[in-house]
């Protein structure tokens, strides 16, 4: 593609050694740009692109895109913000794939990873092809194996590509997630959503956005986006509900869901067992039940986001209601590694998650069984949520073990601190603490009795943890069968 191609629709651009070259594609990385290559100057936490145009050039790059000219003598497209414009020619390279596609978007804190899943096999279940890009990477159906992504929503050129290539496959529709870290950086600019899916908003990457106002204006983009005729599915049990309502344009249809308040699409009559959650699903008015394999008040939640977006797509309530009653646990969510006692693997990673499996897993336990919680919290991420994590685990569990999760350049024991601070109990029969995930996992083995329930929360899916000066291979799952077995 020409250079002037590639920048025409990008609005704040100025252009030095002007030169209608061809581009082959875009870099970000000096490392792996190849020759032909628009390189993009980003600009990081830790490292600034420009510092690196020199050796992109060195190693192929025809063009820079990039915030001040440089004294290089190659074709420069200048803007304002490389970070926030970059969507603007990744879009333009691919041919603007999103248009060509049924694109749903799911935000929230928490849940969207399962709500993707659900939709993908809804509808996959109503005979289309529907790929998924998320937190555990993309796959292009249902019985396909993920493909590794580094983010929960792709940088935009490698978005773009992905969104590209699932064209190419003849798949009509994506179930993508989208984080709000994605959305206040534009890595989804040039896409057009048909329609977009709230799950719920509780404190989160505050470290990042500062204030829940800004956390909610980040998420609240995917829905000011929506054009007419698109959807947006919302969670009117939410306290941002109406916030939410109040950004989406006229001609966008709404449709809420929830449990406590009035709904489209409601659940009631709820009932948890070791098999799963049943409820009475209000459609309208009507009712139908519902038999979920997945477990917990949050699954109910993410069912009727799901299926709510099923009926805003067009599809048979039906086949939605039998793809929900059909799909298991989504890997390291509420996922059961063990019987006896019943160890429960989740994600859960906020204060608003962690409460909610505590309380999912609280009605798995027998009355006279301890409930067990093991969890840490994150270097280099949000510190005011980890006391709020403790008292939760102290109100909520019987036992509690405080450990390591991902600590990063951060000190384990003062990360613990933090947690420590929020727990009340002084009882040390009650609370343990082990930096060592591995060895607090281990520990777990001569505190639980049969019939208790274990949750290990933090982790979930995630097969490696992340230390301050190495990356190991680690598995909650696979560290609790071990014990366990």
């Amino acid at each position: 593609m020409k250079l002037k191609e590639l920048v025409k629709n990008v609005k704040s651009k100025k252009i030095v050694n002007e030169k209608d070259i061809d581009i082959t594609g875009i870099s970000y990385n000096s490392k792996t740009v190849k020759k032909g290559d628009i390189f993009v100057c980003l600009k990081g936490e830790h490292s600034d692109g420009h510092d690196y145009a020199q050796t992109a050039v060195e190693n192929g790059a025809a063009a820079l895109y990039c915030e001040k000219e440089l004294p290089l003598d190659i074709p420069q497209v200048i803007v304002e913000s490389t970070r926030h414009e970059i969507a603007d020619i990744a879009a333009e390279f691919y041919g603007y794939p999103s248009k060509k596609l049924n694109l749903i978007g799911v935000t929230g804190t928490n849940g969207k990873t399962t709500v993707t899943h659900l939709i993908q096999r809804i509808v996959e279940d109503a005979n289309h092809k529907c790929a998924l890009i998320g937190t555990l990477g993309y796959k292009l159906s249902g019985k396909d194996s993920y493909h590794d992504a580094k983010h929960t929503t792709p940088q935009a050129p490698e978005l773009q590509k992905t969104l590209e290539m699932i064209c190419e496959q003849n798949i009509d529709y994506v179930a993508m997630e989208v984080s709000s870290h994605a959305l206040e950086q534009n890595r989804v600019g040039g896409c057009d959503f048909n329609g977009a899916v709230f799950t719920n908003l509780t404190q989160d990457h505050l470290d990042y956005h500062i204030t829940m106002k800004n956390y909610f204006e980040a998420k609240a983009i995917l829905f000011r986006g929506l054009k007419p005729g698109a959807f947006a599915v919302i969670n009117n049990d939410d306290e941002y509900a109406e916030n939410f309502k109040s950004v989406v344009s006229e001609g966008v249809k709404i449709y809420t869901y929830g449990i406590k308040q009035q709904a489209d699409i409601m659940a009631c009559d709820i009932d948890f067992s070791i098999h799963g959650a049943k409820f009475n699903c209000k459609i309208n008015g009507r009712e139908k039940p519902v038999n979920l394999q997945m477990n917990g008040m949050f699954s109910v939640y993410n069912a009727l986001a799901a299926l709510a977006a099923g009926i805003a797509m067009g599809f048979d309530e039906n086949v939605c209601i039998k793809a929900l009653e059909e799909t298991k646990s989504v890997d390291g969510r509420f996922e059961i590694v063990n019987k006896k006692p019943l160890v429960i693997v989740d994600y859960a990673h906020t204060p608003d998650g962690l409460e909610n499996v505590l309380k999912a897993a609280r009605e798995l336990t027998p009355k006279e069984s301890n409930l067990i919680c093991m969890f840490g919290c994150g270097g280099d991420r949000d510190a005011t949520k980890r006391p709020k994590m403790g008292k939760i685990a102290d109100e909520n569990a019987d036992i509690v073990v405080v450990t390591s999760d991902n600590p990063r350049s951060e000190d384990p024991q003062l990360i613990i601190s933090d947690i420590l601070a929020g727990i009340k109990s002084v009882n040390t029969q009650k609370v343990f603490v082990e930096p060592d995930r591995r060895t607090a996992i281990s520990m777990l083995k001569n505190i639980a009795k049969e019939n208790d329930v274990v949750v290990l929360a933090g982790k979930g899916h995630e097969d490696y943890q992340i230390l301050k000066d190495k990356t190991i291979h680690f598995d909650d799952r696979e560290e609790a069968r071990k014990v366990f077995s």
